[in-house]
């Protein structure tokens, strides 16, 4: 993957692997654990997700300009978006180096926003003529046909309905719907089916936190992550050359080995601008927060009563990732499809007790599944 200071680097879409932070329940069971994928660092386990990292958007790119069309295309794989803007306004909207805090990050937001909201209204509004029409003369309940004409976009029957009601499209007919109705429910469907997150990089230049307060006032339905990704960059590096110990997602570091003047010069800068004022890089919170706080997602653990280990011997090797209101048989599907269909019942294994294929899981549970042989 290239990374460079110039515009628009990224062309392709890469895909790669990240991991969101999750307290393992090994220490809870006096034990450690050897994860089949990811890893686990002082009782910290880094369970793996999906990522992609899509090209940059130019006006009009919801018209086809430019690479719109195979962007937003890109896009429709994501559960979540985590926008990145540089919120020291030391890149302007042409993705050019400027003068630090001489451009206003919030346009970038307002920017996205627009983009995305009318790439849904034109999928809506394409032959909606035709479908209203046919929606009112075969009396078929609106959110009912809408989520059938956007499943494509992940739009289910109560996303449908919950946004109708929202914005009160209910009281009116479906045929009598104009652009001022259509566009307010892109929009509420976009928010809906791309939930976003927004990290603001680069706090490591001096006067962006101004930057920050004012996106967080103008927008505060978002979740904003103050980031320095090349402090975690940095850490990251240092880290993996033994240099010092630092788990991602932590507000310290550990020196191991003797640094050079511009080695503890570096740390030094990252320790007291970036740790000590902001906690964190930003950058593990950044995937915490999509993962568990914006799509609501649960990690779930497989394991049995009298034993937590696979066949091979590994203890707790896995890790699951559900959305929220998951049952023990949803689990059980997870795991593998022939482990649902022979569902008898499952152990909640931190407190020993069965529960049924209802039983609605929590973050953290450890549950072992009995079948039928």
């Amino acid at each position: 993957m290239e990374i460079a200071n110039r515009p628009f680097v990224t062309i392709k879409p890469n895909h790669a692997i990240g991991y969101v932070k999750v307290d393992c329940i090994d220490k809870e069971f006096n034990v450690k654990c050897n994860p089949r994928i990811g890893y686990c660092v002082d009782n910290n386990r880094f369970v793996a997700v999906d990522l992609l990292d899509v090209a940059g958007l130019i006006p009009g790119s919801y018209k086809g300009e430019g690479l719109g069309n195979q962007f937003l295309s890109d896009l429709n794989q994501a559960d979540a978006l985590i926008h990145i803007v540089d919120a020291s306004g030391s890149t302007n909207d042409k993705g050019e180096i400027i003068q630090p805090l001489s451009y206003d990050p919030v346009n970038d937001i307002k920017f996205l926003e627009n983009e995305l909201d009318m790439w849904y209204l034109g999928i809506i509004k394409k032959g909606w003529e035709r479908f209203s029409r046919q929606v009112q003369q075969e009396k078929t309940e609106a959110h009912k046909a809408i989520a059938k004409q956007l499943s494509g976009l992940k739009v289910n029957e109560d996303i449908a309905q919950e946004s109708i009601l929202k914005l009160g499209l209910n009281n009116k007919l479906i045929t009598a719907w104009n652009d001022d109705d259509l566009l307010p429910l892109a929009s509420e469907l976009r928010k809906r089916t791309k939930p976003m997150i927004i990290v603001a990089n680069k706090i490591d230049i001096q006067g962006t936190d101004k930057n920050i307060d004012r996106l967080k006032k103008e927008f505060p339905g978002y979740i904003i992550i103050p980031c320095s990704a090349e402090s975690e960059l940095a850490l990251k590096e240092a880290n993996k050359h033994g240099l010092i110990k630092y788990i991602p997602g932590d507000s310290k570091f550990e020196v191991l080995k003797e640094l050079n003047e511009n080695q503890r010069k570096a740390l030094d800068f990252i320790k007291i601008n970036i740790l000590d004022s902001f906690k964190t890089t930003g950058v593990q919170d950044a995937l915490d927060n999509a993962v568990f706080e914006l799509l609501g997602y649960m990690a779930i653990f497989p394991g049995g009563v009298n034993k937590l280990s696979d066949q091979y011997g590994n203890i707790l090797p896995d890790c699951f990732l559900l959305p929220k209101n998951s049952t023990a048989l949803d689990f059980a599907f997870r795991i593998h499809t022939d482990i649902g269909n022979n569902f008898i019942k499952a152990i909640n294994v931190k407190t020993k007790i069965p529960v049924g294929k209802d039983y609605k899981l929590k973050h953290r549970d450890v549950i072992e599944i009995m079948t039928k042989k």
